[in-house]
């Protein structure tokens, strides 16, 4: 009787051990305002980012994968949450001024490190924040283990890392001071957790966020020169910009390449993306799209998105499923433990992950930005439904319609009153918006008026 009990004991480890070992570790590396256009897997000529198109080559490519902004930190809620960004308070930047603040991100909503983390996964955030900087939003309380990163939104100097001459760098909750470029620094602390996870019996799930290529436009003088003598006819503008985004690729690759040392390669989901297009004022490019940050046309949603996983994705191909950054959530706890979590607004995209092939039903899909500059605290929205789509680029502005299908660039709007699409739209946008409504996008008043 004693040796079925062993035996039975050390069965039950084993299969949990199988289980554990089947949870593969997750990596999602997030550039910030990476347009469409600028890597060369993606039809650049001018810049070189052989490790960024190493992903997208050895595994799974979306055509249409989509911020859930046109700017930082509602993408990220919506990352974080599985959820519209007004739908968890963030409508717009969370700032470190209250006048010019646009998001509070509700204390309620369970995260994607929530999630992760009570289904076994150690958690990490590196890099950018931009959720809060203040409890109850920091990243410590919002289910991430391992914090290594800024809290702010874009850095003033990537040497200095200050923001209006604040250091909004942590460890945790401890205030440090590192050295170097930020870009380097957030990438050295990347390789070091990769490296120190492979002494923890559980599977790490880690968000990489770089600030780069937001501006300011910083690149290492190295890179700079490297680019001005092989692309001599750039401007001055998109020398730095190919240099920064070619500085970032060697970033992705150092932590990549560590993923290989670690021999975590085959059981590591990788996904490399961007929170919202490129920034055209600084020689961003974004393709052949229209517009870029800022805007609801394509060039401002639309972003680059590959996904790794040597063990399950076949390398080389292409999906055209409409999916968006809320969709992370839901997919990794799908993958992680065959959970569909309910009251999200993103949905799996595992099956997609594993037979890109199959496409996707068609989806109705609401985007929103609350800003004050030039906005007066107004929001604007685009809406897309299969191949159509409405675009509001500002809140005076009136919606323009689209077919995609037909008219990718977005150049040649439709008669809207006469479609039936429109009108169906248009309704659920209106119903989107009251739904938001509910959620409060301010942090609660200390004081009466």
């Amino acid at each position: 009787m004693k040796i079925y009990y062993l035996v039975s004991i050390l069965l039950l480890s084993y299969c949990g051990f199988i289980k554990a070992n089947e949870q593969p570790n997750i990596l999602v590396i997030m550039a910030d305002d990476l347009g469409y256009g600028d890597l060369s897997v993606q039809g650049a000529q001018d810049l070189q980012t052989p490790n960024i198109d190493k992903i997208a080559k050895q595994g799974l490519t979306f055509t249409q994968f989509y911020a859930n902004s046109t700017v930082c930190s509602p993408s990220r809620a919506s990352f974080i949450s599985g959820k519209y960004p007004d739908k968890v308070g963030v409508p717009g930047v969370v700032r470190q001024h209250e006048s010019i603040n646009w998001g509070y991100l509700d204390p309620n909503t369970k995260t994607i490190a929530d999630n992760m983390k009570r289904l076994g996964y150690q958690t990490a955030l590196i890099g950018k924040w931009h959720l809060g900087l203040e409890s109850p939003n920091l990243p410590n309380d919002r289910g991430f283990d391992y914090f290594h990163g800024f809290l702010g939104d874009m850095m003033d100097d990537y040497w200095t890392h200050l923001r209006g001459n604040v250091n909004w760098m942590r460890l945790n909750s401890e205030t440090i001071e590192p050295k170097g470029h930020a870009t380097d620094i957030f990438t050295d602390w990347a390789v070091d957790y990769i490296d120190n996870s492979t002494k923890s019996k559980k599977p790490f799930f880690m968000f990489l966020s770089y600030n780069a290529p937001h501006f300011p436009i910083q690149p290492p003088q190295s890179y700079l020169s490297r680019v001005k003598n092989r692309e001599s006819k750039l401007s001055d503008k998109r020398a730095k910009n190919v240099a920064f985004i070619e500085h970032l690729d060697d970033a992705v690759g150092r932590v990549m390449a560590q993923l290989t040392i670690s021999g975590l390669d085959d059981n590591t989901l990788v996904i490399f993306t961007s929170d919202n297009g490129g920034a055209l004022q600084y020689a961003q490019s974004n393709g052949k799209l229209r517009g870029g940050k800022g805007d609801m046309f394509e060039g401002g949603i639309r972003v680059p998105t590959f996904a790794r996983w040597i063990s399950k994705i076949k390398p080389n191909q292409q999906t055209e499923n409409m999916a968006m950054l809320m969709d992370l959530l839901p997919t990794f706890t799908d993958i992680a433990a065959k959970e569909k979590p309910k009251r999200v607004d993103g949905v799996s995209l595992l099956t997609t992950l594993l037979k890109p092939e199959i496409v996707t039903k068609e989806r109705t899909l609401f985007w929103v930005r609350k800003e004050g500059w030039g906005h007066n605290g107004l929001s604007y929205y685009a809406v897309r439904s299969g191949d159509f789509k409405l675009v509001q680029n500002t809140p005076y502005q009136p919606f323009q319609f689209f077919n995609l299908k037909d008219d990718p660039h977005e150049k040649s709007p439709l008669e809207q009153q006469s479609a039936k699409v429109f009108s169906k739209m248009r309704e659920e946008l209106t119903q989107h918006i009251r739904a938001s409504g509910q959620i409060p996008w301010q942090k609660p008043l200390t004081t009466n008026f």
